[in-house]
């Protein structure tokens, strides 16, 4: 649950797999009904959070998301919405790049509400960390934005600690959520913590702290890629410490009476930073699959059982 909203659901649907394709096809009907159909799911599920992203398809996840709420205006009530920018891909001014200018940021943010027809984000999230940020000019842009009404809160993704505290400092309102890759098989965020005082910490590429500072400061932790790519789910197994692992997954769906994607959610759900996975799955029976780890509590030997196993060597 997220402190600032607290009828948040903990499971978030990602949205970038909807609007037919990373390609510049635009989107069809089928596409508009693929997206209806999934947020009709999703919300039965109990599943209200919806998280988007300007570059998402091209813009068509957020198109599509839209045209499927003219269709049924009623459900916007029951949403919380998310979107990100700030990632800009190659064009004719220049390489694929990150823009935290006040232009860019205004500009995104009033393509993504026309895009998804509504008046007002939840959340809009700084994609990814821009070297060339200003900080003064990006408080005063998000702090207009709050002023007009465009948005309601303010996130990150892919930013540490010190990043978040910087930003902070300048901000008059709240950083919310920040958004990491985090998994049963990206796990650098625990590898910090547990490598610490030691030869191993050099190999991890995750600023120390960061679980810590979000922590602390009611900023809630969303992990993209929460299902690793399927490799624990039989999807995609990529070597022998995978297949182990798969094993032991199934195994513990079995004894939990449940799905492997709940146990491998789960396991993420278990950690005290109460992390919010982002299911990015178009797969209608995955999604469903995935909701029953709301239902799952690990025993903390089983949760070990499984870091481990993924680890491919025991604790230090």
């Amino acid at each position: 649950m997220n402190a600032h909203f607290p009828h948040a659901s903990r499971l978030i649907y990602g949205c970038m797999g909807l609007g037919g394709g990373w390609n510049d096809k635009p989107a069809t009907k089928a596409d508009i009904s693929q997206a209806r159909s999934i947020i009709d799911t999703v919300l039965s599920l109990d599943i209200n959070v919806f998280d988007h992203a300007d570059i998402y398809t091209f813009g068509k996840a957020e198109t599509v998301f839209g045209e499927a709420l003219k269709q049924a205006p009623e459900l916007k009530d029951k949403m919380i919405i998310q979107s990100k920018c700030a990632i800009r891909f190659e064009d004719d001014l220049g390489p694929k790049r990150y823009d935290f200018s006040a232009n860019h940021i205004h500009t995104s943010v009033e393509g993504i509400l026309s895009r998804l027809g509504i008046e007002q984000l939840d959340i809009l999230l700084l994609h990814r960390p821009d070297p060339l940020m200003e900080l003064d000019e990006v408080a005063g842009t998000l702090k207009l934005l709050q002023q007009q009404g465009k948005i309601k809160h303010v996130g990150v993704s892919n930013m540490h600690g010190y990043q978040i505290n910087y930003l902070q400092s300048a901000l008059s309102t709240p950083i919310v959520a920040n958004q990491l890759e985090m998994s049963l098989g990206f796990r650098d965020w625990l590898e910090d913590g547990i490598t610490t005082n030691s030869a191993a910490n050099r190999d991890t590429g995750y600023a120390p702290g960061t679980l810590e500072y979000c922590m602390m400061n009611n900023v809630q932790l969303q992990a993209w890629g929460s299902l690793a790519q399927g490799r624990y789910t039989g999807a995609k197994v990529e070597n022998s410490n995978d297949r182990a692992t798969a094993d032991l997954v199934a195994q513990l769906a079995g004894e939990y009476q449940t799905t492997p994607e709940a146990i491998v959610l789960a396991w993420l759900m278990r950690h005290p930073a109460n992390i919010a996975p982002v299911l990015g799955s178009t797969n209608i029976d995955r999604i469903k699959a995935s909701q029953k780890a709301e239902d799952v509590h690990l025993s903390r030997e089983h949760w070990y059982k499984l870091f481990e196993a993924a680890r491919g060597q025991e604790m230090p």
